[in-house]
This record gives C-alpha cells, sequence and structure tokens, in this order.
C-alpha cells in the first residue's frame, strides 16, 4: 500500500500495549462514576480504534468478550453489550481501509454513525427487555465518543511514533 502524502510511518504495535490499553478502557468503563446515558463508552472507542488500526490482532471475538465482561459489570441482559460492540467492531474492520485514508478530524465524523449505531443496538435491546428510555441525553454520548477520536489517536497512536531524525545513515 502506498503512503498517503504527509502521514508518518509508524512502528509495529506491541501487542502488550494494545492490550494494555484495552484493560485500562475497560477499568475506566467499570468506574463507580454513577453510569450516565450521556457519558462516552471510553472502551466502545478503544475497541473501534484497535479494529481500524490492528484489525489482524483486535477483532470482533475480542469486542464479544469484553462486551461480556460489561454485561456482567453492569448487570445489563447478558449479550447486550456483547452484540452492540461485536457490531461496531464488524464495522469498523469493515471500513478501516477506507478510514485511514482520511485526515483525524474527518475519521471523527466517520466514526460517529458507528457510534450512533452500537447506542441504539443498546437501546433497541435494553427497550425490548423491557428497560425504561433513559432519556434524550442518550445522543450525547455518540457525539462525545466521536469527539475524543482525535484524543485517543494522539494517545494510543504515540508509542508507535518514530523520531524525526533518530540516526542520518538510516533510510527510515
Amino acid at each position: 500500500m502506498i503512503m498517503p502524502r504527509g502521514k508518518q510511518l509508524l512502528l509495529p504495535a506491541r501487542p502488550g500495549f494494545i492490550w494494555g490499553s484495552l484493560l485500562v478502557a475497560l477499568l475506566v468503563n467499570m468506574l463507580p462514576l454513577g453510569r450516565q446515558a450521556w457519558m462516552p463508552d471510553l472502551l466502545a472507542l478503544v475497541l473501534v480504534f484497535w479494529s481500524v488500526h490492528q484489525p489482524l490482532r483486535i477483532g470482533i471475538a475480542t469486542a464479544f468478550l469484553f462486551g461480556l465482561v460489561m454485561d456482567v459489570h453492569q448487570t445489563a441482559l447478558l449479550g447486550q453489550h456483547a452484540l452492540a460492540y461485536t457490531a461496531l467492531s464488524y464495522f469498523a474492520i469493515m471500513v478501516h481501509r477506507r478510514l485511514l485514508w482520511f485526515t483525524v478530524p474527518s475519521q471523527a465524523l466517520q466514526v460517529l454513525p458507528l457510534f450512533g449505531s452500537a447506542h441504539a443496538i443498546e437501546l433497541g435491546i435494553r427497550l425490548f427487555a423491557g428497560g425504561s428510555f433513559p432519556g434524550w441525553t442518550l445522543v450525547l454520548a455518540p457525539m462525545l465518543e466521536s469527539l475524543l477520536w482525535p484524543v485517543a489517536t494522539v494517545i494510543l497512536l504515540a508509542p508507535q511514533r518514530r523520531a524525526v531524525d533518530p540516526d542520518k545513515t538510516r533510510p527510515l
């Protein structure tokens, strides 16, 4: 694949960093902050990020397992988060090649429908199971997740960035 102009060549992502970032996002989601409908789902954000940037390492099975953990933690209907995260990961992997050609702010706009559909799946399952509607502030969560996309990109790609000129004799 030809590198787009102006893009920096990145080092390979370390598996330990990928899994560590997923575990940190899971732990942040598990903090007892009084889960509100408008709060962004950081685990979903990190899952989409790694599904886009490392689709061979983080995929649908990983999303399903993290979804089950979130279901158990939030005592939600078993499979609610698992289905939403699985669909989110599937669609992120489906568009990952196209998404990487855009700038980071454009990527944030492109992932907004993914986050919106994941929250719609969770809401649909919750309502189908007889739960109550959490309110219209639920619409803010996908928007906040999309606004956090550039921040996640900077933080999660930081260990992969090369030094500008580490050695004058090396071609890369």
